[in-house]
């Protein structure tokens, strides 16, 4: 590439530069009208904001500990049941999602579309579907928890398996190993590492959501805490925030340490 050529294309590229930020800036400023937001309206509310946490919010009331125990133990029940079944039903499924172990394209791509839908539907959206079938409480949290998990960890647990060394594969297949003695020689022992440590980040997932969960009549903590707000007890409501935050900073310490040991 000559000089004349090379300056071409520089001129070419911060071209393209400028009319990317123009059209960036424009999408900014078209959504910035579409949500009515404001600089002025955003530093307005400042003020306001950090009255209600450092007065009405905070200090947390810690005399509500002792009835937050059992929603709090809830949350973790529901986070756990919904990470081993949607653990074993995601880990069937993604061997016939995943192209190296799908005994047919039709069925993976079947596969791969229903368990989309589990996932890319909020796990809100499932909550208050499921609310309006079952009713309230932790069983609709739990379900809504096992439907997110299965979407997310077949796609994940498929990736997995998609990535395994094909020439272990090839040589158990070489030795006239049939499709069963394939997965459970060559397959599933280099799939238990990622099926562990993508498990441990699902029972993270599960933890946190199940907050959001509850406070859409999915039981736990999260409905705990709704009603404290809906009842202007915000120190009671700080309370149970802060006993989330703790079992979020407790369950990823433990699944960090379990996979540093494990994997």
């Amino acid at each position: 590439m000559n000089a004349a050529q090379m300056q071409s294309a520089r001129k070419m590229k911060r071209t393209q530069t400028i009319l990317f930020l123009i059209v960036l800036l424009a999408l900014v400023i078209w959504s910035s009208i579409g949500a009515e937001f404001s600089l002025p309206a955003l530093f307005a509310g400042v003020g306001e904001s950090f009255r209600f946490i450092f007065l009405d919010f905070l200090p947390p009331d810690f005399s509500s500990l002792p009835k937050l125990l059992e929603p709090a133990m809830q949350t973790i029940y529901m986070s756990v049941v919904a990470m081993v079944i949607g653990s074993i039903v995601a880990g069937l499924l993604s061997f016939l999602a995943a192209a190296t172990t799908s005994p047919h394209p039709y069925l993976q791509v079947f596969v791969r579309a229903a368990t989309s839908l589990f996932r890319n539907i909020p796990v809100v959206i499932w909550t208050i579907l499921l609310v309006a079938a079952f009713g309230l409480g932790t069983i609709v949290g739990t379900m809504s928890l096992i439907l997110i998990s299965i979407g997310m960890l077949t796609r994940s647990f498929a990736e997995v398996l998609e990535e395994i060394d094909m020439g272990q594969v090839e040589a158990v297949r070489a030795a006239g190993g049939s499709y069963f003695q394939v997965l459970s020689q060559a397959v599933i022992p280099q799939f238990m590492p990622g099926f562990i440590g993508w498990s441990l980040y699902n029972f993270e997932i599960n933890v946190r959501a199940s907050t959001i969960v509850g406070m859409v009549g999915g039981g736990g903590l999260g409905f705990i805490l709704q009603s404290n707000l809906k009842l202007f007890q915000y120190q009671k409501a700080s309370m149970a925030v802060l006993l989330v935050l703790v079992i979020v900073l407790v369950v990823e310490t433990i699944t960090n340490r379990v996979r540093e040991r494990i994997i």
